[in-house]
């Protein structure tokens, strides 16, 4: 596939890709652990397309597969003019005595944004679709994203890791705006 190089970074364009509707808080597939990915087939190749063109739009730092209701282990990455993938990412390294805390969001609980804490540094290993070993790693926005998307893999969504009385507030702020 020419568009992506060994590292999973999209180089140039590619065709036949879908901007997919993202899927919101309250959706089963958000809290469902997603599935390794043991064969990389059309499927596979397809939905490494639909995140990266679905990821590349104003405002978007990462997206996960189950984020547009795929229950697989990839997420694309949109920071600093950079766009990419990974499949079948584990968090290999977290900063154990820097950390962040700055206002997180999300596009699966679309308009709320809190402080949320977060490793400085993270490196995530996966691979590409040829199968070649993939290291993606960071500081600051990179290393919240990949924290924040391997979350997303696990099941879980930034609002889970809230100190417990800003999470009941944003709990209040979702179910008012669900009412």
């Amino acid at each position: 596939m020419s568009g992506v190089s060994e590292q999973g970074v999209l180089r140039g364009t590619m065709c036949a890709m879908a901007l997919r509707e993202i899927r919101v808080i309250g959706d089963p597939v958000l809290r469902t652990p997603c599935d390794p990915i043991t064969v990389v087939d059309d499927r596979v190749r397809s939905l490494v397309e639909d995140l990266l063109e679905t990821v590349d739009q104003d405002g978007r730092a990462g997206l996960a597969a189950n984020q547009i209701g795929v229950n697989l282990r990839a997420f694309s990455w949109n920071i600093d003019d950079e766009v990419g993938y990974v499949l079948n990412p584990r968090i290999v390294e977290l900063s154990e005595d820097e950390y962040q805390d700055g206002e997180e969001g999300c596009l699966s609980v679309p308009g709320l944004w809190y402080p949320t804490k977060r490793a400085w540094y993270a490196r995530v290993v996966g691979e590409d679709l040829d199968g070649k070993e993939v290291v993606v790693e960071g500081t600051e926005l990179m290393a919240r994203a990949l924290q924040h998307e391997v979350d997303h893999l696990d099941g879980m969504l930034y609002i889970d890791r809230l100190e417990r009385s800003v999470r009941k507030k944003a709990m209040r702020t979702l179910r008012e705006q669900l009412a």
